[in-house]
């Protein structure tokens, strides 16, 4: 690596001039210029392999040239950019594909409605849309959960941290224990069921049960499809509707489009975005079964609802999905990511407590919370962007694009491997190690 930046004040203008609320330059201190795939580049030039994807934002890659040549050409012809919600070309056409390539081989009928650019966006619309159909407010939520950063979605996060930058006071939610909260020999849903059924139990009937399948920003913790089974059947039970938030885990995150489709259920709602927008573009989703959209005209609306270049960039990136060779390389790719974490976590028994995950967002949990980030920043040392979850930031979190390249991966993987060797000392490892994996 190149020590030129070292040598100057490069976050100078950053430091500044932007706000104090920065977060990732902080960790990354350094100037990104350009991007390929799984690859970015400061502008001294220092070349750096990308296990965060935008946090989920870029599963398919950043400027992956199918998608940029659909780009270049619809502006080059002056297509429409903004259209607030007016139907355009660009979007009837990525409604067709979504339709024909995600909805119908699955089964699923699913009303399409474009709440504005942003996860939380998406998030908040589905909120608004389960307790105007039921004509309850409460909605339950689950311990460690991510929904967003607007006062809706933040109600339903359980961060402390994040939850005390509101300013007000959070409510029309109720949380309750994930699956394996308390180990893994405790079924949760037996005491939301029973809660559900104790009229003395304090809890408001709820509109709607949300939930990730997988709990990124919470320390990737994943739910059985046994649970997921059981929290729909309880939905459905007393009249509850379900919200599977699938903004960070959705889109081929897990292996499969949906992250919620091993475990064979319907949700009532469904929220995307993050990789929905192909490229990096905003753009978010909200999927209502039919028979929930009541919404009014205009009832929910945004100005930048209408991004036609993320739906030229979406429909181009669905064609990923017309076989099946994305999946088996994802879990190719998984697979090769587990056989790697599991090694160091045998390698490392006093520092590391567990691997989890699923599909290509996979990590090491630390028993020492601080040592995730050591790791993060060892890793950005020798050349790999990598980011910490979970509520004391003790998740060291493997998040590669889904299109990195076999080749790039091991690179990244026995650099990270190196970071670990630095940050724990080869003395203290319980078996021999090898770089590759």
């Amino acid at each position: 690596m190149k020590q030129a930046d070292s040598l100057m004040p490069v976050l100078d203008v950053f430091d500044k001039m932007e706000s104090e609320v920065r977060s990732y330059c902080r960790s990354f201190k350094t100037v990104f210029t350009k991007a390929s795939n799984a690859w970015l580049w400061d502008r001294s030039g220092n070349g750096y392999i990308d296990f965060f994807a935008g946090a989920g934002a870029l599963n398919y890659g950043h400027n992956n040239p199918r998608i940029r040549t659909k780009l270049i050409d619809y502006l080059l012809q002056d297509g429409v950019t903004h259209s607030l919600d007016m139907a355009t070309e660009a979007k009837e056409s990525f409604l067709l594909r979504f339709h024909d390539i995600i909805l119908k081989p699955r089964g699923l009928e699913y009303k399409v409605m474009f709440p504005g650019p942003t996860g939380t966006n998406a998030v908040e619309s589905a909120l608004k849309i389960a307790r105007k159909v039921t004509g309850r407010t409460n909605v339950i939520c689950f311990t460690n959960a991510f929904h967003g950063m607007s006062l809706g979605s933040l109600a339903a996060t359980g961060n402390s941290f994040k939850r005390k930058g509101a300013g007000v006071a959070l409510g029309g939610t109720t949380f309750l224990p994930y699956d394996k909260y308390f180990g893994p020999l405790i079924d949760t849903t037996v005491m939301l069921e029973r809660l559900l059924q104790d009229p003395g139990s304090g809890i408001d009937h709820p509109a709607a049960i949300m939930l990730e399948t997988l709990q990124g920003e919470g320390g990737l913790n994943e739910a059985s499809a046994k649970w997921l089974r059981q929290v729909e059947a309880i939905c459905r039970e007393h009249a509850i509707l379900l919200i599977v938030d699938d903004v960070q885990m959705g889109c081929g995150r897990t292996g499969t489009f949906f992250s919620f489709e091993e475990a064979g259920i319907r949700p009532d709602i469904v929220c995307l975005s993050k990789s929905i927008g192909g490229y990096g573009l905003p753009m978010a989703l909200t999927l209502i079964k039919p028979e929930h959209d009541v919404w009014n005209p205009g009832e929910h609306n945004g100005t930048f609802r209408g991004n036609n270049l993320g739906f030229v960039a979406a429909t181009e990136a669905l064609e990923f999905w017309r076989t099946t060779e994305l999946e088996r390389a994802v879990t190719a790719k998984s697979h090769t990511i587990t056989r790697f974490l599991h090694r160091m976590a045998a390698a490392y028994p006093k520092a590391i407590a567990e691997v989890r995950g699923k599909g290509l967002i996979q990590g090491l949990v630390f028993r020492d919370a601080s040592q995730a980030s050591a790791l993060s920043k060892a890793a950005f040392e020798r050349g790999v962007i990598l980011e910490t979850s979970g509520p004391r930031d003790e998740v060291a979190k493997l998040m590669p694009p889904l299109t990195i390249e076999e080749d790039v991966l091991a690179k990244g993987l026995e650099r990270i491997e190196a970071a670990l060797q630095s940050l724990l000392g080869v003395g203290e490892r319980t078996t021999p190690g090898k770089a590759s994996v």
